[in-house]
């Protein structure tokens, strides 16, 4: 039998994950009990900042009692070009008083898009935009936390 995760021994619960980008951040949410996330789209980002309205809306219907934040990483481990402004993003989610954890986002992005792509070709999704692969990426950074595979 596989070992369980530490934070999946306990009570369960809600997570909100999010792969942040300068233009939109994808967000999905997923549950300890099973293991599994669902994207639930993106929320703008841009010259103003995150939509922090957006993201109260998803904390407030959610109900999550952690946040997961993908870390851009190298393909060596170093940090990438982003991590700066994931920083930011992070500090500010601290306003919800919910614990905030990390998980190394690296070739999240072309995983979600792969699948997209390949559920594309077998006929059962239509046009694939960024705001899915967006959200998409947040479910594998969400499952990445679930399964045990965090980051610090």
């Amino acid at each position: 039998m596989p070992a369980t995760p530490e934070h999946a021994a306990g009570p369960p619960e809600t997570i909100l994950a999010f792969d942040f980008g300068l233009r939109r951040i994808g967000v999905a949410v997923g549950q300890t009990i099973t293991g599994s996330a669902s994207p639930l789209g993106v929320v703008s980002n841009g010259d103003n900042g995150p939509d922090f309205d957006a993201i109260s809306a998803l904390i407030n219907e959610w109900r999550p009692s952690r946040l997961i934040v993908g870390l851009p990483l190298h393909a060596d481990g170093s940090p990438g070009e982003m991590q700066s402004h994931v920083e930011s993003f992070i500090r500010e989610l601290w306003r919800y008083q919910l614990q905030v954890d990390t998980v190394d986002e690296r070739y999240t992005s072309l995983e979600a898009e792969s699948v997209l792509k390949n559920a594309r070709a077998s006929g059962s999704r239509g046009r694939i935009s960024r705001e899915m692969i967006d959200s998409a990426a947040a479910v594998f950074i969400a499952e990445r936390f679930l399964s045990g595979q965090t980051n610090v």
